[in-house]
């Protein structure tokens, strides 16, 4: 029919396969993560030559320090040798020194810039200079105007400068965010496959208008050469960055221009480089004529404590399983381990984030008066029952998933995730957020979430 969905307010959604999945737990918290664990697997940490020449760069800020932090130091930053933190303020978390990377951005814009403003009261009250309103990190809907948001953009050039100064005779130097998960054996097997004596700049594209970059939350590398070559640039030409950094909104763009200006081309590393975290990104999908399944990730975006923690519990387990392994597992591996397991026939009040045909009075409002006579019986009946919109999806070739929402809305998708609960935030910044339910409106009907829920 042509009729494409626009994101939406999801309240039952289900997975459709050739096979069945029957999970008895209540809560969603114990069905989705805590679900019939074996014991924990012990910590085996991977083994390489490279593991002296990597040092992995952290880059967090006030607002989320406390919150995201704690569980990298207590998971997978516990195989990893070398790292450095760098945030807008000077303390310690978990018994980790965070550096503050911006006190070496020029003065006056410190005092004048108002994406200051949040820095400038940090350093005069500390942490009492935070209040409710700064306090929510980079999370949900409207985070670009969040105040540490705003400040992180600056944190780019000077945090690459700072690093090299850290580590000068590092080879390799891995960013993530507070909310990136590292997969450590998969980093150290696929930065064997470079020379870290020619600059190389790995990130997961992105644009904004005609500027390629590597998107800063899925991670992003640098070998040593580049990282000389971007500091030398910073250096000479401080003044003229800043001013650009002022008039743009995201740092990763930022750094990504001052890169190609130097000279360098990025590695296009989708899908080892991941946007999206296990429950958001799309299983089926296709990029650069490049499917995940065989793929070994890397990094994963947009984690929570509860995924994180799920994930890592994966990651030891198949490491144990496989001691021999060069690599650590694939995204297969992962989608059999960590979703699979969770996937349902049936979930009330799930957004399972996936776009399709969309099926109800609207959409076939919108059709030309011949294609609304081509319906099916099947088309025509969807949108009228949860159990409708099941049939057309099982009588169509490419159909994995559908939704069902009521009043009379049922869309079907050749797209798998596993999605979330509906009353969930959208991240930003994400490829999963033009998908993602947007925050619900006072009496749409949306049920109401407990505090043991996954957001």
């Amino acid at each position: 029919m042509g009729l494409s969905s626009r994101p939406r307010r999801v309240l039952l959604a289900a997975t459709i396969f050739t096979f069945c999945f029957y999970l008895s737990l209540d809560r969603w918290s114990q069905f989705l993560w805590r679900a019939a664990e074996p014991s924990p697997a012990p910590v085996v940490c991977p083994q390489s030559p490279l593991l002296d020449d990597i040092l992995v760069v952290l880059r967090t800020g006030a607002t989320e320090a406390r919150e995201k932090l704690p569980v990298h130091f207590q998971t997978v930053l516990t195989c990893v040798p070398d790292l450095v933190i760098y945030s807008d303020f000077e303390e310690d978390v978990a018994g980790h020194h965070l550096h503050d990377v911006l006190d070496e951005v020029d003065e006056e814009i410190r005092k004048s810039n108002p994406d200051f403003g949040l820095y400038n009261k940090l350093r005069a009250h500390g942490r009492d200079g935070l209040d409710y309103q700064t306090l929510f990190g980079s999370g949900g809907g409207g985070a670009t105007d969040n105040p540490g948001w705003k400040l992180d953009k600056w944190k780019f050039l000077p945090m690459v400068d700072r690093a090299l100064r850290h580590r000068p005779q590092a080879k390799w130097f891995v960013f993530v965010e507070g909310d990136t998960y590292l997969v450590w054996q998969n980093m150290l097997a696929w930065l064997a496959r470079f020379d870290p004596e020619k600059p190389h700049y790995l990130g997961k594209h992105m644009y904004i208008g005609d500027v390629l970059f590597g998107h800063g939350g899925s991670g992003f590398v640098l070998s040593n050469p580049t990282m000389q070559m971007v500091s030398q640039r910073w250096r000479e030409r401080k003044a003229e960055i800043e001013a650009y950094t002022a008039e743009s909104w995201a740092g990763d763009m930022v750094l990504g221009k001052v890169i190609k200006d130097v000279g360098i081309d990025m590695v296009w590393s989708f899908p080892n480089l991941q946007g999206d975290s296990p429950t958001t990104m799309d299983w089926n999908v296709s990029k650069l004529g490049r499917e995940p399944w065989c793929y070994a990730p890397t990094t994963f975006h947009h984690l929570n404590r509860l995924e994180y923690e799920a994930l890592w519990r994966f990651e030891r387990r198949w490491l144990v399983g496989h001691p021999t392994a060069s690599a650590g597992p694939r995204f297969g591996d992962v989608f059999k381990g960590v979703i699979l397991p969770r996937l349902r026939q049936r979930r009330d009040s799930w957004d399972n984030m996936a776009e399709g045909i969309e099926h109800s009075a609207e959409a076939f409002g919108r059709l030309p008066e011949e294609e609304r006579g081509n319906l099916t019986y099947a088309e025509r009946q969807a949108p009228g029952s949860f159990e409708g919109c099941r049939t057309l999806c099982e009588c169509k070739r490419d159909c994995i998933q559908f939704s069902f929402s009521s009043p009379g809305r049922c869309v079907t998708s050749a797209e798998l995730r596993l999605g979330h609960a509906a009353d969930s935030p959208c991240m930003e910044y994400s490829n999963a957020a033009a998908r993602c339910l947007k925050p619900v409106e006072p009496g749409s009907g949306s049920l109401g979430s407990s505090s043991e829920q996954f957001i």
